[in-house]
Parts: structure tokens; C-alpha cells; sequence
């Protein structure tokens, strides 16, 4: 928590505390030290969850499509996200939905619409799986034995 801070996070109309969830929650979240070896298992992790939700969602708004078109896409936005990861979550984020819309209009040869759309679903179903895997992650961590 930053020095100063209140250690309250406003989520809506509630405030909730964060101070007996940080700790925790920083161990699943922070990247883990190391060298060329952790930055390159975290592209390729990072290349192979981009481009299997990817693929989901882009099969989900426009039928059969070659997963190698999400393979495409998906090493660029790894690079990204890895350059971009100490510059925080809502930065990395903006600018990982811009350069997704430019590269899934550009390789999958879409209106802009329907690139809006993939872009949204693409992105849904990235939180929905990223969740699910950080909450099995820290579930698992939290087990007893």
C-alpha cells in the first residue's frame, strides 16, 4: 500500500478495506524476478492465453475461423503487455484494446463494427478466463497441506 494511504478501496457506494488482502493478492499478481528465461515464459504464457481467448471469442462472433489468425495477433499483445507491465493496469490495458482492434481489423479483414465487437467479446472473455485462472492460482495457494 502506498505510504499515506488509507488502505479503503471504493468499489461503487461501499468502501471496503483492502489492508488484510494485499499481501496475498500482490503474490498472485506481481511478476516474479528474474531473468531472460522468466521474461520469455511469461511471453509465451502470455501469447498462448491471448491467443486461445482470442480464438474463443472470434469463433463465437464469426463461426469457423483459422486459429492461426489469433496466433497472429496474439504474440503482438504479449510483447505488449509485457513491455507496458510496470506501467500499471489501466495504461497496459488502454493501449492493449487499441493495438487488439488495429490487429484484429487488419488480420481478420473486418468492418469496423464487427471489429468493435470482437474487440468486446475478445476482451470479455480475456477477464472472464484471466479471473477464473488468478482466483484458481490463489485458491490453490490458500489450500491446506
Amino acid at each position: 500500500m502506498a505510504p499515506g494511504s488509507s488502505g479503503l478501496l471504493a468499489v461503487g457506494p461501499t468502501v471496503v478495506s483492502v489492508g488484510a488482502l494485499e499481501p496475498s493478492l500482490a503474490q498472485v499478481v506481481e511478476p516474479a524476478p528474474g531473468g531472460v528465461f522468466a521474461y520469455l515464459g511469461t511471453f509465451v504464457l502470455a501469447t498462448l492465453f491471448y491467443g486461445v481467448t482470442l480464438h474463443v471469442a472470434a469463433r463465437y462472433v464469426l463461426g469457423d475461423v483459422s486459429v492461426g489468425r489469433a496466433f497472429r495477433v496474439a504474440p503482438v499483445l504479449g510483447l505488449f503487455a509485457l513491455m507496458l507491465q510496470q506501467a500499471g493496469p489501466a495504461i497496459t490495458a488502454a493501449i492493449t484494446v487499441v493495438v487488439a482492434y488495429v490487429l484484429i481489423y487488419v488480420v481478420y479483414d473486418l468492418s469496423h463494427k464487427l471489429t468493435v465487437f470482437v474487440t468486446v467479446i475478445y476482451y470479455t472473455v480475456a477477464l472472464l478466463v484471466g479471473f477464473t485462472i488468478v482466483n484458481l492460482v490463489y485458491l490453490l495457494g490458500q489450500a491446506p497441506g
